[in-house]
């Protein structure tokens, strides 16, 4: 028998006894520094199935270590070797978490709420008894968000950190600036809100997030236990820049026109002029006071088209020791790896696929004629990105296209025909649809080439991109049920079968609903 808990525990023993988990059930804790904890689990549980936890007892929190699992592999967002390690016991007589620290004991927390939803009926929910023992098997767990193309306001970010939160990702990494929009206040730079923030692709809304409106945000993920890493694409996407502050771009710019109304800009920031460093330092100073928690500034240094290889890799070099000397670490998109880089730096690898095969598919769109010399040369150095990232020390963030991007388009049908519809415009087509089962069949070590072992990641990361993207409906149907998936990935022990993993899916609906997430109901998953 399975637990409908996602990600999958660790360890965990059934028992044939019971405990009912009414509205006069509460939570104890044998310490202060847990009372905060208590407080919160009480509100999701009836965000999650409208059940008050009104009385006092039934649930008791503890800080207690947890040594029966190895640590966690990888490297936190935060910089803090926090244990994330926790154990759950369900008894006839009550309910039992602790962990090592209080955000171990979070982490179990939402397994329990997870098991509370699924048997709640009637206001009553019996619980199986059960003792867990679980930690991640990665330290690093999240989902990189684009807010550039389609803006997401505050509150719908929001949302997603409660989708994060719940399925033990804690990191949200903010892709804040490309060629569409710029989405972060920088006090020194005005113009990149008051006019590079103005559009989004097409004649979507703008939009930015203000230093209020961003500490809010930060504090609201804090509290849920995830860290929001700042990304400011450079030297590439950053036509927005260029809007704004017009000194700072080419002489000439480049673009390659899509056919869609879309066009790809072949324009980067000028690694051999003053000004260029001068506005770097400028946006770094502006930007990492605003993302306390975070030990990464996230550099981008992707898709450079056109630039020649000794400038990009004199561009990354020289904004990686301005991070540096701020105090914090350098992380960027696998291209990063052509520069030196440091034994402390990150790579985000991406870039899975073969270029050769995807030039020869009919069934993919073709590329506009200028534009596909560019892309298979680009495309081509990309296999060698991840070894030259590990023969330097680095380590490597997983977020292959292949598993992780979420803008690939769903492959599972839905039984809902207003979400079939959808399905015809959601998702980059160049990539291929994606089935549900396709996200956890595979694992971070053993699927990726050239990585060996679990000590070379630091960790899991998804990818949405909003090309295709328009609403927030739009995102979170691209999003769900595909983020359990990741997390389960992060998280859990390799291994995972698909029938025992789509029966845990299933039963994580009921809270969807009752939070009205919107996800894709495909008919290959029994949603209970």
């Amino acid at each position: 028998m399975s637990l409908p808990v996602i990600p999958a525990p660790a360890h965990f023993t059934l028992s044939d006894e019971t405990f009912i988990l009414t509205s006069s059930t509460g939570v104890a804790v044998e310490s202060p520094e847990l009372a905060r904890l208590a407080a919160r689990f009480a509100a999701d549980v009836e965000l999650d199935c409208g059940l008050a936890l009104t009385g006092n007892a039934g649930i008791t929190l503890a800080v207690e270590p947890v040594d029966d699992l190895p640590a966690a592999a990888g490297l936190r967002a935060d910089g803090d070797p926090v244990d994330e390690r926790y154990g759950l016991e369900v008894a006839a007589d009550g309910i039992r978490v602790w962990g090592a620290t209080v955000e171990a004991v979070y982490r179990g927390l939402t397994s329990l709420r997870q098991l509370i939803s699924a048997y709640l009926q009637d206001g009553v929910a019996v619980l199986p008894a059960v003792r867990i023992v679980d930690g991640p098997r990665f330290a690093w767990r999240g989902l990189s968000l684009d807010v550039v193309r389609t803006f997401h306001g505050p509150g719908e970010v929001r949302r997603i950190i409660n989708m994060l939160s719940l399925y033990k990702l804690n990191v949200l990494h903010l892709h804040l600036t490309d060629d569409q929009g710029w989405r972060v206040e920088v006090p020194s730079r005005p113009l990149l809100t008051e006019v590079g923030a103005a559009g989004a692709i097409g004649d979507r809304p703008g939009g930015y997030y203000s230093q209020a409106e961003l500490a809010e945000l930060v504090a609201y993920a804090a509290e849920r236990y995830v860290t929001v890493v700042p990304e400011i694409d450079m030297p590439g996407h950053t036509s927005a820049v260029f809007t704004a502050y017009p000194p700072l771009g080419p002489d000439e710019a480049r673009s390659v026109d899509l056919g869609n109304g879309e066009s790809i800009q072949l324009n980067t920031l000028d690694p051999g002029r003053d000004e260029t460093w001068a506005f770097v330092g400028d946006v770094l100073d502006g930007v990492i006071p605003q993302f306390p928690q975070s030990a990464y500034v996230h550099i981008g240094g992707d898709e450079t088209w056109g630039m020649a290889d000794e400038d990009h890799a004199a561009f990354v070099e020289r904004a990686a020791a301005l991070v540096r000397a701020r105090g914090k670490k350098v992380v960027g998109w696998q291209e990063i790896a052509r520069a030196d880089l440091e034994p402390e730096d990150v790579a985000q690898y991406w870039l899975d696929l073969d270029v050769d095969s995807m030039v020869q598919n009919p069934d993919l769109p073709t590329p506009p004629e200028e534009l596909l010399p560019i892309l298979v040369e680009g495309l081509r150095k990309a296999k060698y990105d991840a070894p030259k990232a590990l023969e330097q020390g680095a380590k490597l963030i997983v977020s292959p296209v292949t598993w992780l991007y979420f803008d690939r388009p769903h492959a599972d049908a839905s039984s809902d025909p207003d979400q079939e519809e959808a399905r015809k415009h959601l998702g980059m087509e160049f990539y291929g649809a994606a089935s549900i089962e396709h996200g956890v069949t595979w694992d971070p070590v053993d699927s990726l080439p050239g990585v060996d072992s679990a000590d070379q990641v630091a960790g899991v990361e998804a990818a949405i991109w909003c090309e295709s993207i328009v609403t927030a409906a739009d995102l979170e149907l691209m999003l769900l049920p595909r983020l359990p998936g990741a997390a389960e990935k992060a998280w859990a022990r390799p291994g995972t079968d698909w029938p025992e993993y789509a029966s845990r899916l299933g039963r994580q609906s009921a809270s969807w609903r009752r939070r009205n997430w919107t996800w894709l109901q495909s008919v290959e998953v029994d949603w209970a």
